[in-house]
């Protein structure tokens, strides 16, 4: 069996450099955001930060609370990025129902849970006026 030629191959675009590949990275960037945005539980995260921003600002919250709260919610974005990525990656290895599938999804819903329960102890230690 022959290897295909990489180098030959019209499916496989080459990487640019300089610029050229930042532009390239932004682009797949924003389609990872769109592919994202689709997910219900993204949307209900966006939500939440929205909320949260509401009630910072009605308690008046110090810079150093929105920093941090800013940096937790990018982080359960992060994260839940990286949970649909390997949902979509486990549903195209297994289509059919399997234990190896339902791990990673298991998996990949503990990290985006602990992520929230880590921004929501924040919060709730901001406004009970904790820290």
């Amino acid at each position: 069996m022959t290897q295909p030629d990489k180098d030959n191959d019209p499916r496989l675009v080459r990487p640019r450099s300089g610029l050229l590949h930042i532009v390239d990275a932004a682009g797949y960037s924003m389609a990872g955001l769109r592919r994202l945005w689709g997910e219900t539980a993204a949307r209900l995260e966006i939500g939440g930060a929205g909320v949260v921003a509401v009630v910072f600002a009605v308690k008046g919250a110090e810079p150093w609370h929105w920093l941090l709260a800013g940096l937790l919610f990018a982080l359960v974005r992060a994260t839940e990025a990286i949970n649909t990525a390997l949902e979509d990656l486990a549903d195209h290895l297994s289509p059919e129902w399997s234990q190896m599938a339902k791990n990673v999804k298991d998996l990949g819903s503990l990290a985006v849970g602990l992520m929230l329960l880590a921004t929501g102890g924040f919060v709730a230690t901001v406004l009970l006026g904790v820290v």
